[in-house]
Order: structure tokens, then sequence, then C-alpha cells
């Protein structure tokens, strides 16, 4: 499902101008991305966790030229499923394959 077949329900569903739920969900998204990239975590109770993941500093190797580059330490997002949305999707009816 896309950005805009998620508008386009949300709109049929709630009756609202799909204008005004495109403005909508953008500041949904642009929030989250706001707060992660300022290290805060977003929690949705019975959706799930946005949360900032630190990764560790390492060493990687090049095979091709033989060669060794440490890689810094660095943050990347990262999202956790709540344990009722994971059990829903476990028990949901799949009618159609995946893609």
């Amino acid at each position: 499902m896309t950005k805009a077949e998620i508008i386009t329900e949300i709109s049929s569903k709630t009756g609202i101008e799909k204008v005004d739920v495109q403005e909508t969900v953008e500041a949904f998204f642009k929030v989250i991305k706001n707060s992660m990239v300022g290290g805060e975590n977003v929690y949705v109770r019975g959706f799930g966790s946005f949360v900032v993941k630190k990764r560790a500093k390492k060493t990687a190797r090049n095979i091709s030229k033989n060669t060794a580059i440490i890689i810094p330490e660095h943050f990347v997002p990262s999202f956790k499923p709540a344990k009722t949305f994971v059990e829903k999707v476990k028990t949901g009816n799949k009618t159609t394959s995946a893609k």
C-alpha cells in the first residue's frame, strides 16, 4: 500500500477531504522524522515504537582491495511493532499473496 492509497482510504472512511488528510499524514511523518533526528524515540501505543539505535564503531574489509576501513559509530532509525500489532498480523486473514 502506498502513501497515496493510505490517504485515499482514510479520506473515504472519515469523509475528510484528501488534501486535509494529506497535510495531516505529511505532518505526522515530519514530526516522527524531526523527533528521531533530535534523538527522541516515538511510542504509539498499540502500533509500535520508532526508535533510534546506536551502531558501534567497527572495522569493515574491502575484500577486492584487501583493505580495512573504520566505520564510525552512528545512529539508525528503527521500528519495533507492538505485541498486539504483531499478533493481529500473525492471525490476520491473508487472502492475497505478497508482491
